[in-house]
């Protein structure tokens, strides 16, 4: 299951945003007090619920992380209402890996075809940074993720090579006092593991 969790108290108001599936089409919805359900083709795919605040704490702006709290205080308001729980092992799709081999792309001047082992399985990556290098701890975007931007990484191609995911640089993971260049996040062999999860 793929669970994403959006809060934006600014421009929405106290309302999360939760999507169980990477669809954004509602063909209808339930209301049950604070909590809409959200169906596509009578298959619940995500929820609203207002006054979020009230159930959900340490709601932050943007997309919200996924942790053992958060889904067990989504739960609790879930069984309230008399729906499904959602799971609880979570994958955000943010994980280190180490880039195993590296080779010029054949269309272009400045982007690599990168192998990167994320410990369950080896994804090729085609990145345009420029500081990217062989042996490298980097932060792995899978295919699935959402980042902090609301993009959603999905398998593609650039410029005819296959490319399942995104290595991130600092800015684009949205880390506080991130350097404001091009370039991915190195990360230090002594803090990090291949195949952990970046954010939790």
């Amino acid at each position: 299951m793929n669970l994403h969790a959006f809060y934006n108290l600014d421009h929405i108001g106290d309302v999360l945003l939760v999507r169980l599936t990477d669809s954004a089409k509602v063909d209808k919805y339930e209301r049950n007090d604070d909590l809409y359900v959200l169906y596509q083709d009578n298959q619940v795919i995500g929820y609203n619920l207002f006054h979020a605040s009230q159930y959900i704490s340490q709601l932050t702006q943007g997309k919200v992380k996924i942790t053992v709290d958060f889904v067990n205080e989504m739960n609790q308001v879930l069984e309230k209402y008399q729906q499904s729980h959602v799971e609880s092992d979570y994958d955000d799709g943010f994980h280190v890996g180490k880039i195993i081999d590296i080779q010029e792309h054949p269309d272009s001047d400045h982007m690599h075809i990168c192998q990167v082992d994320v410990g369950s399985e080896t994804l090729q990556i085609v990145c345009g940074a420029p500081n990217v290098a062989l042996n490298q701890l980097v932060v792995v975007a899978k295919p699935g993720a959402v980042m902090p931007s609301g993009l959603v990484i999905k398998p593609s191609q650039l410029r005819g090579i296959p490319s399942s995911g995104m290595l991130c640089s600092a800015r684009e993971l949205a880390l506080a006092n991130a350097p404001q260049v091009r370039g991915i996040l190195v990360l230090d062999e002594k803090d990090y593991q291949v195949g952990d999860s970046f954010f939790q």
